[in-house]
C-alpha cells in the first residue's frame, strides 16, 4: 500500500510551495522556471522527511509529465503555426486592416469581441490567442495602446470562448466530470459569465484610448508592411482554414496541421516563398526578416518551434512534474478532504469547491486536474446536501479553467505571456473578466438573493426539466 500524507503535512508542503513562489516570482520578480523547479525539490525533500520513497515520488513525477504531452504537442504547432502564417502574410495582411480600420479609442472593446467571437467559433483560446491575438496586439503597438491592457483585452475575449463555447475541450469536460448535460451546463454558466462579460465590456469601453496617437508613426507601418508583403485577401484563408476545422469540431491537433498547411500554400501562392529548405528553416527557428520598420519587425519576426521550446513547454514540463509529485503522493487529497468536512452551509460548499480549484491550479498550474480533483472530491458532497450538479460544474469553469489563464506557472498563463509578449503580472489587472467571474461565482453562493435564485428555486426547477426531458 502506497504512504500518503496527513493533513498537517500537506499544509506544510502547501504553504512552502505558495510561499516560495510568491517570495520569488511577485518579490523578486524572477521568471518562473527556476523557482517552480526548486519548489519541486523542496517538496520532494519534504516527502522524504516524511517518510516517502524516492521510487513512489519517481512514478509520481513521471506521471505528471505524461500529462503534458499532449500540450506539448499542440504548443509545437501553434509556434509553427505563427511563423507560417507571418510568412504567408496572413497576421501582417490582418494587422494592416486592423490597423487602417480599428480606433484606437475604442480599442480595448474592439479586441474583447473580436477574440470572443473567434474564440466562440473555435473553442480554444490558444488558437484564438496565436491568431487574431497576434495581430491585434500588433495593431496596439502601432496606434499606442497600451500592451498591458490590450493583452488583457485579448486574454478575455479568447477565455470566454474556452469557457462558454460548445466546441471547448473544457467546456465538455467539466458537466463530464460533474455528470450534467453539456447544454444544462452552458445555460447555467450564464448566470456568471454574462454578468462578467457586461463588467469587462464597460471597463475597455472607457478604458481603450490610446496613450499616444502617432499618425506618421502609423503610415510608415503601413507603408513596411505593404514593402514587406503583399497584402492579399487570399493570405486570410489560413484562418478561414482553421475556423472551418474548428466549427466541423474537428480535434484541435489536426486543425492546427491544416492551418499550417493552408499557411504553406497562402506563403507560396501570394509571398513567392516556394523554397521547401525556408519553409523548413521558417517552422524551425521562426519567420525572421530583414524589414527597416523596427516595430513591424518585432511584430512578425516571431514563432517557430524553437520559441515554444525555450520558454514555454520547459515550464510546462516542471509545473506539471511538480504537478504530478502533489496529485499522486496524496498531497492535494489530503489536504482538502480535511478542509471539507467541518463545512455546513451550501453557500460554503461551493466557495470551498472554487477555492480548492483555484488552490490546485496554483499548486499544480494545469486547468484539466483543477476541474477533476476537486469535481471529484466535491460531487458526492454536492449530491448528498442537495446542491444541483450544474453549481460544481459551472464553479469548477469560473475558477479552474479562467483562473489558469493569470497564473504566471499555468499552462495557459505561460502562453499566453509567451505568445503576446506581456507577462501575467503585467495583464493581470486588466484581465477583468477572469477574475470577476469568480468573485461572482461566490456571490451566488452567500448573497442570500442570488443564493436563493440559483442554489435553489431556479436551479431545482432546471433540474426537474431535465429530468423530464430525459
Amino acid at each position: 500500500m502506497k504512504k500518503e500524507p496527513t493533513f498537517i503535512q500537506s499544509i506544510m508542503i502547501f504553504l512552502m510551495i505558495i510561499g516560495a513562489l510568491f517570495f520569488f516570482i511577485f518579490l523578486l520578480k524572477a521568471e518562473p522556471h527556476i523557482p517552480l523547479l526548486v519548489t519541486l525539490v523542496l517538496a520532494a525533500l519534504l516527502l522524504a522527511v516524511f517518510g516517502f520513497r524516492w521510487n513512489q515520488m519517481e512514478e509520481a513525477i513521471l506521471k505528471g509529465i505524461r500529462s503534458a504531452i499532449m500540450p506539448v504537442i499542440i504548443l509545437s504547432l501553434i509556434g509553427i503555426l505563427i511563423a507560417v502564417w507571418m510568412m504567408s502574410g496572413t497576421v501582417p495582411t490582418i494587422l494592416y486592416y486592423g490597423i487602417k480600420y480599428i480606433s484606437p479609442e475604442f480599442f480595448g472593446i474592439s479586441a474583447l469581441f473580436i477574440t470572443v467571437i473567434i474564440s466562440m467559433f473555435t473553442g480554444s483560446s490558444f488558437t484564438t490567442v496565436s491568431t487574431v491575438g497576434v495581430a491585434l496586439m500588433g495593431v496596439a503597438v502601432t496606434t499606442g495602446v497600451n500592451p498591458m491592457l490590450a493583452a488583457g483585452a485579448i486574454v478575455c475575449g479568447a477565455c470566454f470562448g474556452d469557457k462558454m463555447s460548445p466546441l471547448s475541450d473544457t467546456t465538455n469536460f467539466a458537466p463530464a466530470v460533474t455528470g450534467v448535460s453539456i447544454f444544462t451546463h452552458i445555460q447555467n454558466m450564464m448566470y456568471t459569465t454574462v454578468p462578467a462579460l457586461i463588467i469587462t465590456a464597460v471597463f475597455f469601453a472607457f478604458a481603450g484610448q490610446s496613450e499616444s496617437f502617432d499618425l506618421t508613426a502609423i503610415q510608415g507601418m503601413q507603408k513596411a508592411l505593404t514593402d514587406s508583403f503583399h497584402i492579399h485577401w487570399g493570405a486570410l484563408l489560413p484562418p478561414l482554414a482553421v475556423l472551418y476545422g474548428s466549427f466541423r469540431r474537428k480535434p484541435i491537433i489536426p486543425t492546427l496541421v491544416f492551418g499550417i498547411m493552408a499557411g504553406l500554400l497562402a506563403a507560396w501562392l501570394f509571398q513567392g516563398h516556394s523554397s521547401v529548405a525556408e519553409w523548413f528553416r521558417v517552422m524551425q527557428q521562426g519567420y525572421k526578416e530583414n524589414i527597416p520598420n523596427e516595430t513591424v519587425a518585432a511584430i512578425v519576426n516571431r514563432g517557430g518551434l524553437q520559441s515554444m521550446m525555450s520558454s514555454t513547454i520547459s515550464l510546462i514540463l516542471i509545473a506539471l512534474s511538480l504537478g504530478g509529485l502533489l496529485q499522486y503522493c496524496g498531497v492535494i487529497q489530503a489536504l482538502f478532504r480535511k478542509l471539507v468536512q467541518p463545512i455546513r452551509h451550501r453557500g460554503s460548499m461551493v466557495v470551498a469547491a472554487g477555492s480548492s480549484s483555484i488552490a490546485v491550479n496554483l499548486l499544480t498550474g494545469e486547468q484539466y486536474l483543477s476541474i477533476l480533483l476537486p469535481g471529484q472530491m466535491f460531487k458526492q458532497e454536492f449530491n448528498s446536501r442537495g446542491i444541483p450538479a450544474k453549481t460544481l460544474s459551472r464553479t469548477l469553469e469560473d475558477c479552474g479553467t479562467l483562473i489558469n489563464a493569470v497564473i504566471p506557472w499555468g499552462v495557459s498563463g505561460t502562453f499566453f505571456a509567451t505568445t503576446l509578449h506581456v507577462p501575467v503580472i503585467d495583464f493581470l489587472p486588466y484581465a477583468i473578466f477572469i477574475w470577476v467571474s469568480p468573485l461572482l461565482t461566490f456571490a451566488y453562493a452567500l448573497l442570500p438573493k442570488l443564493r436563493d435564485f440559483t442554489l435553489y428555486e431556479r436551479q431545482d426547477k432546471i433540474m426537474s426539466q431535465d429530468s423530464a426531458i430525459g
